[in-house]
């Protein structure tokens, strides 16, 4: 942690009587905690609009001992580096974390992801230098952080296909939901459940028993694994959506299989209707490459509320918006697991290759008539 941080002393806040802030163990974070970043992007640029500005979040993945590193989605700036990271707490926020970098671009795409240092992993690296200086840092206060939700954490799945990855949904013991698009080099497949209680990370066999046609506004394949995951919980499946309520996606966007699943949170930001159904979710939560078939999760139930299809890119600019991603609801593939799982014919999804052109062109992301999108 040191060659990253260094220590300041400032005589005119150096009092006697001066406390430590509250603070808290990173160790006790979970996947898709609230986190409340603080910094002030740009650095010294007109500190009198910037300075302290707020970004909220959750936690992403962790990572090292105590949870050393922390992903957050929170979206810092440049210049926001050496900023502090909160956790919401009944007393007062707690400072759990530094800003360590702000991870903006990446190519030609949006990342909108932050490294955060723990902070009792700065404390730890730091003790004799602090000792030297005649700094005594009071012990730690016992925490222990609010359960975050993780069921979903367990319904997801890790699908490589050769070099190619992405993520899926454990829709049964050995069944698991995607998007065509991951299998789509019909190469040996490999399915990583996460690892949860009473569970490893353990790669399995699979094989594709069904894949939409290139020609269906629909990107969904279904794998049948070749042994039963163990400790496997069915997900609650939704069937409303609400506009504006909080969601999150789980997938393994991004990192791939180091860490395990990472969590992103946001809105869901317009259900897309077509001949009287929802045909397409838009959420606000950031969305990388290799999320593509992760479960998007209703924050307020803990409902399955579709599958991940595609983030957005401008084709015009060849840039990618991570924030503005599309879902496939999981009302339009409900009934046909339910009869997949009934009858074990894959042919209970072949419908999914004769949607009408309501749905193809919203799909298309674009009106009928109109000019092409740019999308």
């Amino acid at each position: 942690a040191l060659p990253w941080f260094a220590w300041l002393r400032v005589p005119a806040l150096d009092e006697a009587s001066g406390g430590w802030a509250a603070r808290a163990s990173a160790g006790c974070l979970r996947k898709g905690q609230a986190l409340l970043a603080c910094g002030s992007p740009f650095g010294a640029l007109c500190p009198e609009l910037f300075l302290d500005t707020l970004s909220r979040g959750v936690v992403s993945n962790l990572a090292g001992e105590g949870n050393a590193l922390v992903l957050t989605d929170a979206r810092c700036l440049p210049g926001t580096e050496g900023g502090a990271a909160w956790v919401p707490a009944p007393g007062g926020p707690r400072l759990v974390a530094v800003i360590a970098a702000a991870l903006c671009w990446k190519g030609a795409e949006w990342v909108g992801l932050t490294l955060l240092c723990s902070l009792a992993a700065i404390l730890r690296s730091s003790a004799a230098v602090l000792r030297d200086a005649g700094v005594e840092v009071p012990p730690e206060p016992a925490w222990a952080a609010p359960g975050a939700g993780g069921a979903a954490l367990g319904w997801a799945v890790l699908v490589e296909c050769g070099a190619a990855w992405g993520s899926g949904v454990l829709l049964a013991p050995a069944a698991v939901l995607t998007c065509r698009h991951v299998v789509a080099a019909a190469e040996p497949l490999r399915v990583t459940p996460a690892a949860c209680p009473g569970r490893d990370a353990t790669a399995l066999g699979g094989r594709v028993v069904f894949a939409t046609e290139e020609s269906s506004p629909f990107d969904v394949a279904v794998v049948e694994l070749e042994q039963n995951v163990p400790g496997f919980l069915p997900p609650c499946l939704a069937d409303t959506f609400l506009p504006g309520e909080e969601v999150s996606v789980v997938s393994f966007g991004a990192l791939g299989r180091v860490c395990g699943p990472s969590v992103t949170a946001g809105i869901l930001s317009a259900v897309v209707r077509a001949e009287g159904h929802p045909v397409m979710l838009q959420t606000t939560c950031a969305v990388h490459g290799g999320s593509s078939g992760g479960p998007l999760v209703s924050s307020r139930s803990g409902c399955l509320l579709g599958i991940v299809a595609s983030n957005t890119r401008d084709t015009s600019a060849g840039t990618t918006y991570p924030h503005l991603n599309f879902c496939i609801p999981i009302t339009v593939l409900q009934p046909l697991v339910v009869r997949y799982l009934r009858t074990g014919d894959p042919a209970a999804f072949a419908s999914l290759n004769h949607a009408g052109q309501g749905v193809r062109a919203a799909w298309r992301l674009q009106q009928q008539p109109g000019p092409p999108s740019k999308l």
